[in-house]
């Protein structure tokens, strides 16, 4: 097995508030990947259909406002249902080229009725198809206007090459034990997604990276009001009330020992690419090494719920 992995960052534009050509984009994305030799492409957070701007800017916390029933009512149309297939172009694509894909997505699932929305962080190998559907634990303030609390089904490594990849949507990046259920399964690759700004990316990045003596990469999306598509609710509303750069991105990578290998960069449409070592992992946990001979076990241990939660369970009875 080769100890170097050639990941990248893709640092876009949604197709805002349209599932269908989101998706489409992040297909096209992975075949041009494909060509630099990318085993490993990660997205940003809620990148399908795209992250909800709108609350902040429109007074999203008015009770019983059209506008923002309209505009959630759009958000849920154009939510991601796995099991409807939306996300078969993309496993497709995973499959073909050979590469693993972490994809933020809206996740509309049928096992919570199907009318609530979670931010989910979705792991698609080649050989095995979507192998982690992690729903954020705890959206952050305007966003719980939106999303729905997930749970801790899905804080589960992967294995890609000689690494061990775990990811997380956002803000649960600062969470402690969040981390800790991770690097409890031997990660050494983690990827932090995000919708997009350099103040979230350029201290956590590095500070996970030297926590966890492990790979970091901060993917970020970018958006401008210019890029607001006539499909949108009140699409004119939004033109005259979202900032001209809605989203500035802000995408870096960190190694192990917390030194930039590429530094939050905003305002490009990119892949940031990165030929990363395993060797480097292995040095640097040499003198730490959080979940091994650094841990205390008899002293601290995590007990982790990862039991899907549904509202309820049908026990059929003998007939």
């Amino acid at each position: 097995m080769s100890d170097t992995l050639r990941i990248a960052g893709a640092q876009l534009a949604p197709v805002w508030l349209h599932r269908d050509g989101t998706i489409a984009r992040v297909v096209q994305s992975i075949t041009e990947a494909a060509a630099d030799g990318i085993a490993l492409l990660a997205f940003p957070e809620a990148f399908v259909p795209g992250y909800p701007f709108w609350i902040e800017q429109t007074d999203g916390a008015r009770f019983d406002s059209h506008m923002q029933k309209v505009l959630h009512a759009h958000y849920l149309d154009q939510a991601v249902q796995i099991e409807a297939g939306h996300l078969d172009p993309v496993v497709d694509a995973s499959a073909r080229h050979g590469m693993t894909v972490v994809l933020g997505i809206i996740e509309r699932p049928r096992d919570r009725g199907g009318h609530s929305i979670y931010a989910s962080c979705v792991t698609i190998t080649p050989t095995h198809g979507i192998v982690t559907v992690h729903r954020k634990l705890m959206p952050t303030y305007e966003e719980r206007l939106s999303w729905a609390p997930g749970d801790g089904h899905g804080l589960r490594t992967t294995g890609v090459g000689a690494f061990t990849l775990g990811a997380l949507n956002c803000w649960e990046n600062w969470l402690p034990l969040a981390r800790a259920a991770l690097y409890a399964q031997g990660e050494d690759l983690h990827v932090a997604i995000w919708p997009g700004s350099v103040r979230n990316t350029e201290a956590i990045t590095r500070f996970v990276a030297r926590e966890g003596r492990s790979y970091v990469l901060s993917v970020c999306s970018v958006l401008r009001r210019d890029q607001l598509g006539a499909h949108i609710p009140f699409i004119d509303d939004l033109r005259e009330r979202l900032p001209e750069v809605i989203s500035e991105g802000g995408t870096a990578i960190a190694a192990p020992d917390g030194t930039w290998i590429v530094e939050p960069t905003p305002h490009v449409e990119q892949r940031f690419v990165a030929d990363i070592h395993h060797a480097r992992v292995r040095q640097e946990r040499q003198n730490f090494d959080v979940a091994g001979h650094y841990g205390r076990p008899d002293v601290l241990r995590l007990q982790v719920n990862r039991e899907r939660q549904t509202i309820a369970r049908f026990d059929e009875g003998v007939t």
